[in-house]
């Protein structure tokens, strides 16, 4: 039984089993909101929103293509999360990220084998590294708050974009950008042919193990490596870093740096998915950049769960387009996603509130059986 509480009390289980709440009522109350749209129809529209993402081997293709760009944006904002910094300006980052993408991609297409996509994406990584050094310069030398800073770069960001495609490649009868020739886009690595069902054929490509080897890497840097200690140091506390010799204000510029190379990547990695999408100019913030966050507040800012959070969230987007099959309007569909979304803002809620049940009790447990705990000066 002891060791039962434990495993329970253990950081990586109680946030798993938080992250499980969260859905478990976000799905109760999307339930609830369909009840009351269409009460007739809500049951069976329910089951397709819990079982259209396994459907089929092209939906799998599906809810993977969509998983992509959100991954990468949880990543960026559960990156800057883990080192003390609240990254909102991914949304800008990725939106920069997305158009370098697309310039540098028709532009090198004259270049030999894959170069044009790879010269792309290396190109949105870039934007968005450098478009996530401006809040970071600003906290770092300034103190100016990361949120404030970000949510001004979302802004010029998006209306220096519009106004840079108009003057580079812009499709004027669509109002967007040209569209990527196939030689400029993510190659599909062979998942044309498993995610598909007869002539229809998924959108997957590449870009799932770019994110997913992104994540694995990203762990690494986090979780085994010096420069990741120093960084997330920095993040628990400044002064303690700068006691210990940590170069703070390095650290926050790095750190802001990488969070908005993985946003930009994230951007490079739709528009160059070889779907057809192009970027609107349009008044409109990217919302991957904001999916970006409830994706990472799930995933408790792990990327091995947002990995995971990005996952389910592509697969309720994949169950809601096929609920329009039972005469449910697309903005309910919008409402159902951001109530599931809204409450996995919880499952921080729902880790506090079980550590708090599950460690008293271990302590409990340990001084029965006659173990030193910090409270009878067994601390060291």
């Amino acid at each position: 039984m002891n060791r039962w509480r434990q495993l329970l009390a253990s950081s990586a289980v109680t946030s798993f089993i938080s992250s499980l709440m969260a859905i478990v009522v976000g799905l109760a109350a999307g339930f609830i909101v369909m009840l009351i749209s269409n009460s007739s129809q809500a049951v069976r529209a329910f089951w397709v929103i819990l079982s259209s993402g396994v459907a089929d081997m092209r939906n799998i293709g599906q809810v993977l293509y969509f998983a992509t760009p959100i991954i990468m944006t949880g990543l960026a904002v559960g990156f800057a999360s883990r080192t003390g910094l609240f990254n909102i300006g991914a949304s800008g980052q990725f939106t920069v990220g997305a158009f370098l993408a697309i310039l540098v991609s028709i532009r090198s297409l004259a270049l030999p084998g894959p170069l044009p996509w790879i010269l792309g994406l290396s190109a949105a990584t870039l934007g968005g590294a450098l478009w996530g050094l401006i809040p970071g310069v600003l906290k770092a030398w300034r103190n100016v708050n990361e949120v404030i800073a970000g949510i001004m770069t979302n802004y010029i960001g998006m209306y220096l974009v519009n106004f840079l495609i108009t003057r580079t490649v812009y499709d004027r009868l669509r109002n967007q950008t040209l569209r990527v020739p196939p030689r400029g886009t993510i190659p599909k690595m062979g998942f044309e042919h498993i995610f598909r069902v007869g002539n229809s054929v998924s959108s997957v490509n590449g870009g799932i193990v770019i994110a997913a080897v992104t994540a694995i890497l990203l762990y690494i840097l986090l979780e085994k490596t010096t420069f990741g200690y120093e960084l997330k140091a920095c993040g628990l506390n400044r002064d303690a870093a700068r006691y210990a010799g940590i170069n703070e204000n390095r650290s926050i510029i790095l750190s802001m740096m990488i969070s908005g190379a993985l946003a930009g990547l994230g951007g490079g990695l739709l528009y160059l998915a070889g779907a057809g999408k192009s970027l609107d100019v349009v008044d409109v913030l990217a919302p991957e950049g904001f999916n970006g966050i409830p994706v990472a507040l799930l995933g408790m800012n792990s990327p091995l769960g947002i990995v995971l959070a990005g996952l389910f969230i592509a697969y309720l987007t994949v169950g809601g387009f096929n609920m329009q099959l039972f005469r449910f309007a697309p903005q309910v569909i919008e409402i159902i996603t951001a109530v599931i979304i809204y409450f996995s803002a919880f499952a921080l809620l729902f880790k506090n509130f079980l550590e708090g049940r599950l460690v008293p009790g271990r302590l409990l447990e340990r001084e029965e059986e006659g173990e030193p705990t910090a409270e009878r000066g067994g601390g060291s």
